[in-house]
């Protein structure tokens, strides 16, 4: 089993997160850091646990007068969130993070371990995220961290490790930048105000928007989640790629509570577009969204958009997070349409010799015929298999 012994009184170690003070130790580190974000959260990990079942890990860099001056190492066997109540099952050795916990938290890195029969293993941090990749205090902190992430991959046979943003590690990894980018902006003063901020045509499509006599809902009772999966999953299979389960989204705003949400909007009654929502240091990230075919003529996105943008004002946020997009895509001239400004993100890869890395893109050429054949499932179809394939997408 693998080890690294502490370098100038800092030790890496895997933390046990069935123990609720090292998560609130995490959690409070992340909230406190300006570049953390919500998929650095343990509620995030736990969620992809419970909702794709697949293994999270999470390893934290720690610092200061108490901590041990001693090698630690890996558990060999890391637990797996299950069943309704949160606890984690699965065997494992006692964690040595327990023995750190008076050191000053320095950095994190939480990794989720994928596997899928289709797409390989991987580490990743994190999964079924757009963020969450080191965040450390310091370059040393980062390296160390990326260094314990790569021998944590090799004690579990995972081939590849992939780090979403976030310090960026030394020798040894690939780092991609440019092909994707995120997309920021400030939340203006009030709505008069936001709509002016749009840019003229896309503020002439909200416009005609507004006079559809939509209805806009916002909660996260049974209805509301329905509604959101049964948009976001036609909007998915209209676009080739399956639906993530549905016991993610439900994951997810259980373990975020008061900090997710949803956004839908009616026409007649009916859902025609909506998105669910992450809520984290002042700002709002429109996370899954998407809408039916009749929202491209009602102009529901558009709508949607303008609305969650209010409605997070209202909630006290300031910034409006439009996550990322793929360079050259739809989705990244759609949001420079809204007045985003794109900042291109940085990606690190590691895998390991003679392993080839894992291509899970949607727009890659390879899956070209399938997307082609997944848009002409019958809606039906593409939910029962896709939530199969994709929870081992990562």
């Amino acid at each position: 089993m693998n080890a690294w012994a502490p370098i100038g009184r800092v030790t890496v170690a895997a933390v046990d997160l069935r123990d609720p003070g090292e998560r609130d130790a995490v959690d409070a580190h992340v909230r406190g850091h300006e570049e953390g974000t919500p998929f650095h959260l343990t509620a995030w990990q736990q969620a992809v646990a419970e909702g794709c079942n697949q293994v999270a890990h999470l390893l934290v860099a720690r610092g200061g007068a108490d901590v041990r001056s001693e090698a630690y190492h890996l558990p060999h066997r890391h637990p797996r969130l299950r069943g309704d109540d949160g606890a984690f099952g699965g065997e494992g050795e006692a964690n040595s993070a327990r023995h750190l916990r008076d050191g000053r938290i320095l950095g994190i890195l939480p990794l989720t371990e994928i596997h899928s029969p289709l797409f390989g293993r991987a580490l990743v941090s994190t999964g079924f995220a757009v963020a969450g990749g080191i965040l450390a205090d310091d370059d040393s902190v980062a390296e160390q961290l990326a260094e314990a992430a790569w021998a944590l991959a090799e004690s579990l046979s995972c081939p590849t490790v992939e780090l979403r943003g976030g310090a960026t590690p030394g020798a040894g990894w690939i780092v991609k930048q440019g092909a994707h980018a995120g997309f920021v902006r400030p939340i203006a003063a009030d709505d008069a105000a936001e709509l002016l901020a749009i840019p003229r045509k896309q503020r002439a499509e909200v416009r005609k928007a507004l006079d559809k006599g939509m209805i806009v809902e916002t909660g996260t009772t049974p209805r509301d989640r329905d509604a959101h999966y049964a948009v976001y999953a036609e909007s998915v299979r209209n676009l080739g790629t399956p639906v993530f389960p549905r016991s993610l989204f439900e994951a997810v705003l259980d373990r975020f509570g008061a900090d997710a949400d949803i956004l839908t909007v009616r026409h007649d009654g009916i859902p025609v577009a909506s998105v669910l929502s992450l809520y984290h240091r002042g700002a709002v990230m429109p996370y899954w969204g998407g809408g039916t075919q009749a929202a491209r003529y009602l102009r529901a996105n558009d709508l949607m958009y303008y609305a969650l943008m209010n409605h997070a004002r209202a909630r006290g946020c300031h910034r409006f997070d439009f996550g990322r997009s793929k360079t050259g895509s739809g989705a990244f001239a759609f949001k420079k349409n809204w007045g985003f400004e794109p900042q291109p993100l940085r990606y690190a890869v590691r895998t390991a010799d003679g392993a080839e890395p894992r291509d899970v893109n949607p727009l890659s050429p390879k899956y070209r015929l399938q997307i082609a054949l997944w848009q002409k499932l019958p809606l039906a179809v593409a939910n029962r298999i896709g939530p199969m394939i994709a929870r081992g997408l990562g």
